[in-house]
């Protein structure tokens, strides 16, 4: 990899994306994503904002004491204190570098800072070299670059550049640019800024008119060599430039683009979904590269198409940013390959004459269904279709779960199901990392399946007063997804693993039975 083709990924998760309401982080989480990051092999970690307060400082600094690899970065303002505090939360760091900005539009002059135009210029060239003289490694921002004359902004990354900088990072603080012009800024300013040879030029760009990731692009066919991203795109207002969707842009066009990242693709889906755990915000499904239906299919046509050749209708594999696979899901939509493909999955094998025989049935269910279950196929075939809508024999009698944060105590659960064909109630008493864990496991000790939570998504529906439930549960190397209404949020989170349960026990038998 040449240097003129090496894309630097500057993550910023951890601090232009922590931000973000709602996506605030504590040390430990945050030292969750930095691991996630060091497996990404992302070049630089931004940190943190070390002057913020005495929590982020911390968090920098246990960044920086542990994690080897990418260079560790922490942002300044443009005055002492907030440098100081920023070399100093690194210092552990075996490679390390400053982030330092100023606002330099003539919004941010006039109405935020109450500076001249040569005022800035002197904090620049003074503020910059303090910084140098802190650290080896300095980036500089002029805040608000696409909004800033050009003439003024040759000026102030010159005397940024004259002090030390060694980056120069050219941010669309508010989201205001497109594609066409800011590759012709990055164009402009490495042909007439003094010394542009001797840096790397940065884009950071926003998403508040959902361009960042086709500006970043942009600026990288215009020479920038750094974009500054975050992951699953979070991050000031409509977040940031979406990491994942950059990198895979380029790697996915690297015919078009001519560079490429160092980035582990591979771990992009794990770092995703650790940073939706760390956060509490899940990832939505149509997310670009991450979501559940990045790499799903329900249209019958384009069934048919992967089916055939995955190339039909996908231009990456899942499996290159770390998902398990593409998925066919079966609904309305659907077609008759697609039907038959997933009956042999389950381990049945059915003529071409009983597909048509089936088909009927299965458009019907597909109507009133979001997607048909392995479970609903699993009953086509087998004729066992006279069911009341529950699958497996386990019902929810009680749920009692409990947490002590004043003592030692582990959380624990006591639940108690009841079989259909029993008399007896059974009841289990486990414990685990919180109390829904230890609800999981008792259910699991109890039914005789072991399962494992995948994902458990949560939805309180004010206006119906009802708390919607949705468990994806993995069993060996299968999957099942159980659904439940409920009042209380945990009782729905157990009424829905169970189902996801039953679903699993009900397959089980039902395949044994056709067999």
């Amino acid at each position: 990899m040449t240097i003129d083709s090496h894309v630097k990924i500057f993550d910023t998760t951890l601090r232009d994306g922590e931000q973000a309401p709602g996506f605030s982080m504590s040390t430990d989480g945050k030292l969750v994503i930095a691991r996630a990051l060091q497996a990404l092999n992302v070049d630089i970690i931004e940190a943190g904002f070390a002057a913020a307060s005495p929590g982020d400082a911390r968090a920098v600094r246990a960044v920086a004491e542990e994690i080897e690899g990418p260079i560790i970065c922490s942002l300044a303002r443009l005055n002492e204190k907030d440098i100081d505090a920023a070399a100093e939360a690194i210092g552990p760091a075996r490679r390390k570098r400053v982030h330092t900005f100023i606002g330099t539009s003539p919004t941010h002059r006039d109405a935020k800072l109450k500076m001249s135009r040569a005022e800035i210029l002197g904090k620049i060239s003074t503020l910059v070299a303090h910084a140098r003289s802190a650290v080896e490694d300095v980036e500089f921002s002029p805040e608000d670059a696409i909004r800033t004359e050009r003439d003024y902004l040759v000026d102030a990354v010159t005397a940024a550049i004259e002090a030390g900088a060694s980056t120069i990072n050219i941010p669309d603080t508010v989201g205001y640019t497109t594609p066409e012009e800011i590759t012709d800024l990055f164009r402009f300013l490495i042909s007439e800024v003094k010394g542009a040879d001797n840096v790397t030029f940065s884009a950071h760009c926003h998403d508040d008119l959902g361009m960042a990731v086709a500006n970043s692009l942009a600026a990288v066919r215009g020479g920038a060599r750094q974009i500054e991203c975050a992951i699953n795109g979070i991050g000031e207002r409509a977040g940031n430039c979406s990491m994942e969707e950059a990198v895979m842009a380029l790697a996915t066009r690297k015919d078009f683009f001519g560079v490429e990242t160092q980035i582990e693709t591979t771990k992009i889906y794990p770092a995703s979904v650790a940073l939706s755990r760390v956060t509490h915000n899940p990832i939505p499904r149509n997310k670009a590269i991450v979501g559940r239906n990045a790499f799903a299919h329900e249209a019958g046509i384009h069934q048919h198409g992967v089916l055939a050749d995955r190339r039909t209708y996908e231009i990456m594999d899942a499996e290159a940013v770390g998902m398990p696979s593409n998925s066919i899901v079966l609904g309305k939509h659907s077609g008759k390959h697609a039907l038959a493909a997933r009956i042999k999955s389950l381990g049945f094998e059915v003529t071409g004459q009983r597909i048509e025989e089936l088909f009927p049935d299965f458009k019907k269910l597909a109507d009133t269904a979001r997607e048909v279950t392995d479970a609903d196929l699993v009953a086509l075939v087998s004729g066992n279709t006279d069911h009341d809508g529950r699958q497996g024999p386990w019902r929810v009698r009680r749920v009692e779960l409990r947490a002590d944060v004043d003592d030692d105590t582990r959380p624990f659960a006591r639940i108690t199901l009841k079989h259909d064909e029993q008399d007896e109630r059974q009841t289990v008493i486990s414990e685990g990392e919180g109390p829904i864990d230890a609800a999981f496991s008792a259910v699991c000790a109890i039914t005789g399946v072991a399962g494992r939570i995948a994902v458990l998504d949560l939805h309180h529906i004010a206006d119906e007063g009802i708390v919607r439930a949705e468990a994806i549960v993995a069993v060996g190397e299968e999957r099942y997804t159980g659904t439940a209404h409920e009042v209380d949020v945990a009782d729905a989170a157990v009424a829905a693993f169970v189902a996801a349960i039953n679903l699993a026990a009900g397959v089980h038998a039902q395949r044994r039975a056709v067999a």
